[in-house]
Parts: structure tokens; sequence; C-alpha cells
């Protein structure tokens, strides 16, 4: 279904305005106290509900594997993301030097690609820093003694 079939409720065109202004890659909860904001009587189901309908319309990406916490991107641009195995934190990456192969994904085979998702894990500054105070990288919040 294209993107121009979609109704623009005034709940999907605030998510949709929050997504697209931050880089940070929130949450469904985290999003749903920023659009509070604007609109104070929106539910959590309702965002919830609008991020299937923005993603499913191609109008935002999911972030997330199975057993993650979805996390949601209005910037459609192409790009990568990185996550931090302990907090969750994601950031964007952009490498251009991986564009040659995706170009040979798009000619092999004869697939017509529509999309992937490559994403980098480690962890974030903050977390390396924990890290290197007697932290674990196995994702866990435990700290040796």
């Amino acid at each position: 279904m294209a993107h121009h079939e979609l109704k623009m409720t005034p709940s999907r065109r605030v998510i949709l305005e929050e997504l697209r202004a931050s880089k940070e890659h929130p949450t469904a909860d985290e999003l749903y106290e920023r659009v509070r904001r604007d609109l104070p009587r929106i539910s959590l189901g309702t965002v919830y509900r609008n991020l299937d309908v923005l993603s499913k319309h191609g109008l935002i990406r999911v972030i997330g594997e199975a057993g993650e916490q979805r996390r949601y991107d209005g910037d459609l641009d192409g790009h990568y993301h990185v996550r931090c195995v302990r907090c969750g934190r994601v950031g964007d990456v952009v490498l251009d030097a991986l564009r040659p192969l995706e170009d040979a994904v798009e000619d092999a085979d004869g697939f017509a690609i529509d999309g992937f998702h490559l994403c980098f894990t480690g962890l974030c500054p903050r977390c390396a820093g924990e890290n290197q105070n007697g932290g674990l990288i196995d994702g866990s919040d435990r700290h040796e003694n």
C-alpha cells in the first residue's frame, strides 16, 4: 500500500514529526512520553497502533531483532545502525563503503531488494566506561566485585 493512501490523523502527524525530529531512535514508551506534550489525551495503545501503521506504509523504520525492545527511526535516508548491547541505545552510522555491497546484492539472483537491516553491536561510550570499572559485556547490569 502506498503511503499517499494513508490518512494523516493528528496523532499520526505528531508521532511522525517527533520521529523525524529525533536522532535517538526512541521506543514506543519514550515516544509516548514525548507526544503527550502536544497530545495530552493520547493513549499508549494509540501510539503503538500508529507506529505499526506508519511502518507498514513505509514512513518509518522499526529497529530491533527478536527479543529486543523495538525502536523507531523516522530517517529513511540510507544509513545503518549501531546498538549498545548493555543499555540498548541506537545510533546512526553512514558508511559509503558498503554501497557497492548493496549494489551487488541487488544484482544477485534476480531479487528485487526492497530493504535490509544492518546493525552493528557493541558498547556505547558510557557503557564502555562502566565496563572498564568492572562491568560485564554480556548485556547484563551485573558488576563483578
